[in-house]
């Protein structure tokens, strides 16, 4: 009776599970084919050009601040305002640099009547030592008065020259004619010294600061011209390299390179990125898998793409990139030669879709 129990539990089961893999099967036979456009993996030459990305820059920019502490009493611009080189922009409160100032003028006004008499006195001793009227003492003593005398007007007007300077610090100047094209402070508020207040910038002549990896730095060379893309405006400028950096300590294992454009028409402005295509010399023998952007899938900080699988489904590989040659990547890993990875496809794809090549 027991074996009977049994044999009916298994036979039971056994049913159950012909019946999901039944489903299963009719699910995976209703799920639509994606039709997919497809390329091979190749190894190409090394390509004559480089590709980095940058952001648009002005050549002259600066951000102004402050070298005291006090409360913003008047702000007399806006973002976007027209400046003039020496023109007054900030002005910040400086009750106590007055009161300096009034104090050093009476110390400049005491010293200079301390210094008038000591120089009377001075004259006259050199006269009577003259006609032996004076000792050497006396005249060496009023000399000494003298010295002090002159050596005490002169502190109080480097004083005054110091409180001057700090005057400068109260009122913001523009440092050159441009645009003011940022504001990080507003009239009543505490401004402090090394802190931003307003930032200027020269219009019409612009840089891009690109990244260039460290395995292309070498082949970058001061003054060679470069092709500046602006996908925004759908623009091609000429620019020049003027600096390449040395060190990528602190910039993540990329170089520096300062990129000035040339002079031209298009609207361009600060903050705009660009493409900037480097001429590299061509490596002999060198061989790079390359494929194209728009293939790339992109999830968090993970890249791959989507390769055919021999049960032509889609399988997602991931990849580690190396360099952009325009509208192509460099593949360092993750693709072997003549594997077919996909271009294009008419619907959503992920990992074991059933594909369709056209």
């Amino acid at each position: 009776m027991r074996n009977t129990y049994f044999i009916g539990l298994i036979t039971l089961a056994l049913s159950i599970a012909s019946c999901g893999d039944g489903k299963k099967k009719n699910i995976a036979e209703n799920t639509p084919i994606i039709k997919v456009s497809v390329n091979s993996v190749s190894e190409e030459g090394g390509d004559s050009f480089l590709t980095t990305s940058g952001k648009i820059e002005a050549v002259n920019s600066a951000n102004l601040s402050t070298r005291m502490m006090g409360y913003v009493d008047r702000i007399y611009v806006n973002v976007g305002d027209k400046v003039q080189k020496g023109q007054q922009l900030i002005s910040i409160s400086n009750a106590d640099l007055s009161a300096k100032l009034a104090q050093v003028n009476a110390g400049i006004t005491e010293a200079t009547a301390a210094y008038t008499n000591a120089e009377k006195d001075y004259n006259r001793f050199m006269a009577l030592f003259s006609e032996n009227s004076a000792s050497q003492k006396e005249l060496d003593d009023i000399t000494a008065n003298y010295n002090m005398a002159k050596a005490r007007l002169e502190a109080a007007k480097q004083m005054k020259n110091e409180v001057n300077a700090q005057f400068s610090y109260a009122n913001i100047r523009a440092p050159f004619s441009g645009i003011v094209t940022n504001k990080f402070i507003k009239e009543g508020d505490m401004a402090n010294p090394g802190m931003p207040l307003l930032e200027v910038e020269s219009p019409g002549k612009f840089q891009v600061m690109a990244m260039v990896p460290e395995n292309e730095i070498l082949e970058i060379k001061a003054n060679t011209t470069v092709d500046v893309i602006l996908k925004s405006l759908n623009e091609t400028v000429k620019g020049k390299v003027v600096e390449i950096s040395t060190s990528s300590k602190n910039t993540g294992g990329q170089y520096l390179v300062k990129v000035v454009l040339d002079k031209t028409d298009a609207g361009i402005l600060s903050g705009m990125y660009a493409t900037v295509r480097f001429p590299i010399a061509q490596k002999k023998n060198a061989q790079s898998v390359m494929i194209p952007k728009e293939a790339i899938v992109n999830n968090g900080e993970l890249t791959g793409v989507y390769t055919v699988s021999q049960s032509n489904t889609a399988l997602l590989r991931w990849l580690r990139l190396g360099r952009t040659m325009g509208d192509q990547v460099e593949v360092l890993s993750g693709l072997t030669s003549d594997e077919q990875y996909i271009v294009s496809a008419e619907g959503k794809l992920y990992n074991g879709a059933k594909i369709s090549i056209q």
